[in-house]
């Protein structure tokens, strides 16, 4: 069983950068597609960002399109969010998740679509 831990959070301004990462312990995190979601308060959770198996394709939002970069690194099973001009939009709570498929890689951008989830990292922008 995969147990993502999310890390990075924190309080930036608006403009600014931050870059979040996702430790997943297991044996197949190398096969698994990972995302990055996120929810705001009184909000459903919504996606942000997709990465497949290989790190060779990326999915993204059209709000954070251009802003955000997700990448992987298989070999620490590691994945991560950079976060670039931020907005007080941006604020949430970032969750990483993945799929338990091995070797997906079509896009997934529904929560119900991953299997298994981090406890979350807040995010929070001041304008």
């Amino acid at each position: 069983q995969v147990r993502p831990v999310e890390s990075g959070g924190g309080l930036v301004q608006a403009g600014d950068s931050m870059r979040l990462s996702c430790a997943a312990s297991g044996r197949t995190f190398s096969r698994n597609m990972m995302g990055w979601f996120r929810q705001a308060p009184g909000k459903e959770r919504e996606f942000v960002a997709a990465i497949i198996w290989s790190g060779s394709t990326t999915y993204y939002a059209d709000s954070v399109k251009g802003r955000f970069t997700i990448s992987r690194d298989n070999a620490k099973s590691t994945v991560y969010l950079q976060m670039n001009s931020l907005k007080p939009e941006d604020t949430a709570v970032y969750y990483c998740a993945g799929k338990n498929s091995l070797w997906y890689n079509g896009r997934s951008d529904r929560p119900n679509e991953y299997d298994y989830w981090g406890q979350g990292t807040q995010v929070t922008v001041s304008s």
